[in-house]
């Protein structure tokens, strides 16, 4: 049957793309297409089986052309191990040019999908039919985290309770046959006591279980529900048939119960690896102070649209994104920059949701408002970042896909294999039993998420945005790290250093001639010297004749006087004879030099430098005794370059290297065989952030900086990027030894239960408390703290 398509392409810029594409699909066999340029469409008719979507997509990607895709982040609801999160990816992963990614631990799937091929019904129709529930994030209004949290925990205490209640009677009877007491439950008393227990308490079990089961997979519950089962049918069997054998309602009552009390610990433990997310949620206030008219009022901030204009009163948070409009205030903003001190606002400055006014009132006008803010722009990030799959999940991903078919085959080997050598049917039972109920997939399937949402929920906390896993596990390899030096290592923000009147000058005489002939430049020079020479109490003089020679100075008559304003070169070049061993002293301290002249000589000199970041010094020589290489990169002249590398102690660096260039330096170093790392905050860093392994934008940098790299760091600190690279050790060491709790509890005891060496009781407790201590284990990563800083 023919299957018709219609679907988005890119990058088409005029009516003969449109009929090159056509050209290109109608050749293949079986493809019939209609390109429309006006709509950006193409409509894909397939006659054959050996047309495929996947087909008419890369042949439209090779002939230049791109195919647009669409992302969807889903809510999965039924999941109760890696192996339900497995099946799900597999379902989806079936269809057309889709690609999902599904996270047990924070229960969505994200989806990447072609418009047209495939759409968000068919996907959560498909989660359906594998017998789980779907909805889009963000469908519904969210309700508070912590107040939902709580229900479900009451909720599930008192279904716990219930099963302890109904259970303790067996409870005791294990504890008098420890004793040394052979008093039993009569086996009717026992029938019916664990009837409940097993139907009513474990029906969420079955009701998973079926759902796997109808869906063509199997799950934890399906182990837990078919081993219970048998424990609990075998020993009804002999109970209604009075035969003179051993039961075991308590195996199957003390599973349930047990497996019920790991999976609260879980969902406790599960609820604690979210809260660096909960904190970011917990910045923005739920209520806006709105103008209206002639009064004030109150509204919910989702109700906040651009232009509003909203006030700030002192001590309370700046609901949305914007513009002050009016009144002075100092803001708080450590959760966006990390920095401890106060920002003042006045009429003109930019304000952002989440941060706290401190002194006065303000008056903005709402410029970002719901997903547009700075607040949900990180939040948005660290909720990537938690979905996201490290490289490492893939193996266990793998494992996970085969794991609970590898156990039923083992359980099934067991038994028969057991009454064989035997010839007692009862030990091969609980053998089996005990097999089924020790398999724990769940704890595979939460070593890395886990993890992975405690580091960046601290990263988060810290001011490092890690756009994706892969970002944060890549972090610890880097082996070279590439510092672009204006910006990084430097403030970025030249300084006057030096002022040399020549003699017979006063200073203030060559500050005021400066001030006249830089005052209305916007040269990030001229801004340095202009703000010296205010700050000193210098007088701007009247100028004429005012002439600027991009690249080299400045000429104008000051007062009538003629006078000229630049490099040492330049001067030159207007017969004014420099005094070289002044230019030479500050040339060889990596200063920029401008000379000032008046009336046909000298007035002297003004020096200009940009000061080092703060941390610079001591971040570079803690990156080196950790053993990374430090190579710093500037378009800046070799002497400029030489002491900036002398003073902060990188390993190299590179001068005069212009913008373009820098990617293809990184991609020098990576052809080494290193893995390299670029930081950086300009829009001419964004290639090399992304030509780099890991990128690194400071976080008061450029927006395509930001956009190109793999971590922000918010801090304007260099600092953070070492804060960056321990978190990721921390987090990887953490997956690791989550992984080897997983694998090893998994290796020893499916063995154990094989050969009759476990009761089922305490197959149950082992596999209950394997999820608990894993999810335990991440936890233990809150210990990490950030490098301290000077006054903390």
């Amino acid at each position: 049957m023919p299957q018709t398509l219609a679907f988005p392409v890119g990058s088409m810029s005029c009516a003969a793309c449109a009929a090159r594409i056509e050209k290109v699909l109608n050749r293949q066999d079986g493809v019939h297409a209609s390109v429309n340029f006006a709509t950006g469409r193409v409509q894909v008719t397939l006659d054959t089986p050996a047309a495929t979507p996947q087909g008419v997509v890369d042949a439209i990607r090779k002939a230049g052309f791109s195919v647009g895709e669409d992302s969807i982040d889903l809510s999965i609801t039924g999941m109760s191990c890696a192996a339900c999160a497995a099946r799900i990816e597999k379902v989806l992963n079936r269809l057309p040019l889709t690609q999902a990614s599904v996270n047990l631990a924070t229960g969505r799937a994200h989806v990447v999908f072609v418009p047209g091929v495939t759409d968000t019904a068919t996907l959560i129709a498909r989660i359906e039919k594998a017998g789980y529930g779907a909805k889009p994030v963000g469908d519904t209004p969210q309700a508070d985290p912590r107040a939902e949290r709580a229900r479900e925990w009451r909720a599930a205490c008192r279904a716990f309770g219930l099963t302890l209640i109904l259970s303790l009677p067996f409870w005791v009877q294990m504890v008098l046959m420890l004793s040394g007491s052979m008093h039993m439950m009569p086996g009717w008393l026992q029938w019916v006591l664990a009837t409940p227990v097993q139907f009513y308490c474990a029906r969420h079990m079955y009701q998973r279980a079926w759902k796997a089961v109808r869906g063509g997979g199997a799950d934890m519950d399906v182990l837990v529900v078919l081993g219970t089962s048998i424990a609990y049918g075998f020993s009804a069997v002999v109970v209604a048939l009075g035969l003179r054998q051993p039961v075991y309602f308590e195996a199957s009552v003390a599973i349930i119960t047990l497996i019920s009390l790991g999976r609260l610990m879980e969902n406790r433990a599960r609820n604690q690896t979210g809260a660096g997310l909960e904190s970011l949620l917990r910045l923005q206030p739920q209520i806006a102070h709105v103008q209206a008219g002639d009064s004030v009022v109150d509204r919910p901030v989702a109700d906040v649209r651009v232009g509003d204009v909203f006030s700030v009163r002192p001590g309370e948070s700046i609901p949305v994104d914007g513009r002050v409009t009016q009144g002075t205030s100092e803001v708080s903003e450590a959760m966006l920059t990390g920095e401890s001190l106060p920002v003042v606002k006045q009429p003109g400055s930019m304000v952002y949701g989440g941060t706290t006014n401190t002194t006065g009132t303000l008056c903005a006008t709402a410029t970002g408002v719901g997903h547009d803010t700075a607040l949900a722009h990180i939040v948005r990030m660290v909720e990537q970042a938690q979905g996201s799959k490290a490289p490492v999940q893939r193996l266990v991903d793998r494992i996970a896909g085969i794991f609970v078919p590898a156990v039923l085959a083992i359980a099934l080997v067991t038994f028969v294999a057991g009454w064989l050598v035997t010839g007692s049917a009862g030990w091969s039972l609980v053998s089996a039993v005990s097999v089924l109920v020790i398999a724990c997939p769940c704890s595979l399937g939460l070593a890395t998420p886990t993890a992975i949402m405690v580091g960046t929920g601290l990263g988060a906390r810290a001011g490092i945005l890690f756009r994706n896993a892969d970002a944060l596990e890549q972090a610890r390899k880097l082996t070279t790290l590439i510092v672009d030096k204006t910006g990084t290592l430097t403030q970025g923000r030249p300084g006057v250093s030096d002022v040399i009147p020549a003699p017979g000058v006063t200073e203030h005489a060559l500050l005021a001639m400066a001030l006249a002939l830089e005052q209305n430049s916007e040269h990030p020079l001229a801004r340095a010297i202009v703000a010296h020479a205010v700050a000193n109490g210098t007088r701007a003089q009247a100028v004429t004749d005012f002439a600027a020679i991009p690249g080299r100075g400045v000429t104008a008559r000051v007062d009538g006087v003629a006078a000229c304003l630049g490099a040492p070169r330049f001067l030159a070049d207007s017969h004014i004879t420099p005094d070289t061993t002044v230019t030479g002293r500050l040339e060889r301290e990596g200063k920029t030099t401008i000379g000032v002249a008046a009336g046909g000589r000298l007035m002297g000199y003004i020096a200009l430098s940009d000061q080092l970041r703060p941390d610079a010094v001591t971040t570079v020589r803690a990156l080196k005794a950790a053993g990374i290489r430090v190579i710093m990169l500037t378009g800046d002249n070799q002497h400029t370059a030489e002491v900036v590398a002398r003073q902060v102690g990188v390993d190299d660096y590179r001068a005069g290297v212009l913008p373009a260039d820098k990617a293809e330096v990184v991609q020098k170093y990576r052809a080494e065989n290193a893995v390299v790392g670029m930081v950086g905050d300009g829009i001419n860093d964004a290639p090399a952030l992304a030509a780099a392994d890991v990128g690194f934008a400071i976080g008061a940098g450029a927006a395509i900086a930001l956009d190109t790299a793999d971590i922000i760091l918010m801090r304007s600190e260099l600092v953070s990027v070492l804060d960056a690279i321990s978190l990721s050790r921390a987090t990887i060491a953490k997956i690791r030894q989550n992984l080897f709790f997983a694998f090893i509890y998994n290796i020893l005891g499916l063995p154990l239960a094989a050969f009759g060496l476990l009761n089922p009781i305490v197959a149950g407790g082992a596999m209950a408390m394997s999820s608990v201590s894993v999810v335990s284990n991440s936890l233990l990563l809150n210990r990490w703290k950030p490098t301290p800083r000077p006054g903390t």
